[in-house]
């Protein structure tokens, strides 16, 4: 069985990735539980964002690195997570924001299979 994915994107989110990357060609997203925008994953430039010691590196989407923030982690470990775009707006400091598309987080649970090879 090849190692699932942590992490994968629409392709409509790869669109949206290609979109930035125009402007912005180095960035990062990072998945949190905040308050101010919810669970919205927020994508910067890369030079922006301070990675936190305890934020975890999920994989990569099109070469742009994702992390999630260690409690969000632990809530989520035993789910892929998936970017994907609806309309709307971004959030406040995210890179899709005033592009009428921003991103979303949508998650499937991994199997007991899928998750004993992500555990080994």
């Amino acid at each position: 069985m090849a190692m699932p994915e942590r992490v994968r994107a629409t392709d409509a989110a790869l669109d949206l990735i290609s979109e930035i990357r125009t402007d912005h060609p180095e960035i990062l997203f990072h998945q949190s539980g905040g308050c101010c925008d919810g669970s919205s994953p927020m994508c910067y430039p890369a030079s922006d964002f301070k990675v936190g010691e305890h934020d975890v590196k999920l994989g990569d989407v099109d070469g742009v690195p994702v992390y999630i923030s260690a409690s969000q982690y632990e809530a989520w470990k035993h789910t892929q997570l998936i970017l994907d775009v609806v309309p709307g707006r971004g959030g406040m400091f995210s890179l899709d924001n005033g592009r009428e598309k921003r991103f979303l987080t949508r998650s499937r649970v991994f199997s007991g299979e899928e998750l004993q090879a992500l555990e080994a």
